[in-house]
């Protein structure tokens, strides 16, 4: 026979709301009927349905983590701290891949029963938030915002890390400096191409458009065939800079096929300081941020958003900086 409530409360000698309060472990019951509830649960075997507690609450504790841009490698690396915060909180992470960010994702989400959303990979022109709202779903924006609709985000503020970087690289000798940059209908490559033209123009320099290049999609591949193009030129940028790790990824790749030696023939700079720009074998410079407190301060912003609506919107900010390593030195002379 399947073990229900009503049995536990019969055992223990309360009402069926009383048990799951008590095992939700609400302060509005005393600390002995939990007591006595957890024991007459576990005498019994009793396991708590998620999907009754979702009927009497309202509520299914789910959230959902939707992914559209799945060759990048940055958000393999945001799922399990998001995760963490999210069940210390007693939500339950849901991960969405898609491979596509339109009005139809929206109503396949709902059918999921999510309690509400986070937007890691919008692009600025996506309707899904005006959807999602307009269906009353709360959801907030990771490392990205949209320009539809306004809502709760966290993000990084590439200013600081990117005039480091570039005064590192004017301080090595580097005065022809390129960019592959990220996709243009993204907040976050708007933000850090707008931070890294200010910090070269503060030397006086410029990013010209013959040495830049923009990637339809953060992902190596893309950063490889940018960068080829950049490199075939027969006076080329002594320094590029990358709208994120996987992109300078892909343009050490495509120096390594060019014949250029990094750091001596080409400096490289990156975004984002993933695990593996670390790595030896990487030792990429590139800019740091507090990923990890990025992606728990976006489930934190989600549950505090699904128990008060009426919360002011809050954009959390994370400060960036700039981390020397191999793939930056002075530029060649000549």
């Amino acid at each position: 026979m399947v073990v229900t409530s009503r049995d536990v409360a019969r055992l223990a000698g309360v009402s069926q709301p009383t048990v799951s309060r008590a095992l939700r472990d609400d302060s509005r019951v005393s600390e002995a009927t939990k007591v006595r509830v957890r024991e007459a649960a576990q005498l019994l075997g009793y396991v708590p349905s998620e999907a009754g507690r979702a009927l009497s609450s309202g509520r299914t504790r789910r959230i959902g983590l939707l992914l559209t841009d799945l060759d990048n490698q940055f958000y393999s690396h945001i799922i399990a701290p998001v995760h963490r915060e999210l069940e210390a909180l007693g939500y339950q992470l849901m991960l969405h891949t898609e491979t596509a960010d339109n009005d139809t994702i929206v109503e396949r989400l709902l059918a999921n029963g999510l309690d509400g959303l986070i937007l890691a990979t919008t692009t600025v022109e996506s309707a899904a938030p005006l959807r999602l709202k307009d269906r009353g779903l709360p959801f907030v924006y990771f490392n990205r915002i949209g320009s539809l609709i306004e809502a709760d985000a966290t993000v990084v503020d590439p200013v600081v890390g990117y005039k480091q970087a570039v005064d590192r690289a004017v301080e090595l000798g580097h005065r022809r400096i390129g960019a592959v940059l990220g996709p243009t209908n993204t907040s976050t490559a708007q933000a850090r191409e707008s931070a890294l033209r200010d910090a070269v123009l503060s030397h006086g320099l410029t990013l010209a458009e013959a040495d830049t290049r923009k990637v339809a999609r953060f992902s190596a591949d893309e950063g490889e065939a940018a960068a080829a193009s950049l490199l075939s030129a027969p006076d080329r940028p002594t320094v590029l800079f990358c709208g994120n790790d996987v992109v300078a990824y892909g343009v050490l790749n495509a120096a390594h096929r060019a014949g250029l030696r990094v750091p001596e023939d080409l400096s490289v700079v990156g975004f984002d300081d993933l695990p593996e720009a670390a790595w030896p074998i990487v030792d990429l410079a590139t800019v740091r941020y507090d990923i990890i407190g990025m992606a728990e301060a976006a489930a934190d912003l989600i549950v505090r958003r699904i128990e008060n609506r009426e919360a002011p919107i809050e954009n959390v900010r994370f400060a960036s900086s700039f981390v020397p390593r191999r793939t930056l030195a002075a530029a060649q002379a000549g």
